[in-house]
């Protein structure tokens, strides 16, 4: 087996280019599935089981980082290289982005893992992300990160409902017309008058739901020209299986507690 001592840099840059990114995809990966498996809870209404996945959920991001730092630790003693290798690893490391699916987290992953083993003084943007490498315009994610909706062409009462039936919950909504409507007119207390649509005017919604206690949330922003207006939908569920639309969070203090 080939060591560190007989390693080149370079070689011993992409490897540990290559744990760090293993270590993000274990990540992303066990975190898709936990999802899923807090939405099968939702769904049935086991919400003691939902209360303790939420729980670990929470800890999932540090356990990876930490995972992935003791690994790097125990291949190639990253304690005793010299800092300045860093700048070889995020080169290698961008290149590795180049087809990722997730590049802008896989990022952010690796500045929370090389800032656990760098010392201070090399926290810079020669080794770290300050701005994203890739441009992710044209990436599409599989699943998509988030949905854009354009409420110009359908509509925004079709375009609400829409959005409500694409997160395919299992759980008929009780009334999803009554539902749309009163969003609709919340969300037009809301906004500005006169609310004028600018060319970009869209909606985008993350692609799955977050799950807090009993409640899932629809997160969301409406961009219009410049202007950006975020905002939670909470669906609960009754009883009989059925779901509905409890409230909206517009406001920036509300959604920062939830969050």
């Amino acid at each position: 087996m080939t060591t560190v001592a007989t390693q080149t840099q370079e070689d011993l840059a992409f490897l540990i280019a290559q744990g760090t990114l293993d270590g993000f995809n274990r990540h992303y990966r066990l975190f898709r599935e936990t999802s899923r498996y807090a939405r099968s809870l939702f769904e049935a209404g086991q919400w003691a089981e939902i209360q303790r996945v939420s729980r670990e959920r929470i800890q999932f991001y540090e356990r990876r980082v930490t995972e992935t730092v003791e690994y790097l630790q125990r291949r190639f003693n990253t304690d005793r290289l010299p800092d300045a290798i860093w700048q070889q690893v995020k080169l290698h490391y961008i290149g590795l982005l180049t087809n990722h699916r997730q590049p802008e987290l896989a990022e952010s992953f690796f500045n929370s893992v090389s800032c656990r083993i760098l010392h201070r003084s090399y926290y810079h943007n020669d080794f770290l992300f300050v701005r994203p490498a890739l441009s992710t315009e044209h990436i599409d994610s599989d699943p998509p990160t988030y949905r854009s909706y354009y409420p110009a062409r359908d509509g925004l009462r079709a375009t609400i409902s829409r959005i409500l039936r694409d997160f395919g919950l299992r759980n008929p909504f009780r009334d999803l017309h009554r539902d749309t409507r009163w969003l609709l007119r919340a969300l037009r207390d809301h906004l500005p008058r006169p609310f004028v649509l600018e060319a970009n005017h869209q909606i985008q919604v993350l692609s799955a739901l977050v799950f807090r206690n009993k409640g899932a949330y629809a997160i969301g922003r409406i961009i219009n020209g410049s202007q950006q207006y975020a905002f939670a939908v909470a669906i609960l569920r009754n009883d009989d299986g059925s779901i509905y639309l409890d409230t909206v969070l517009l406001d920036f203090e509300r959604l920062s507690i939830l969050f």
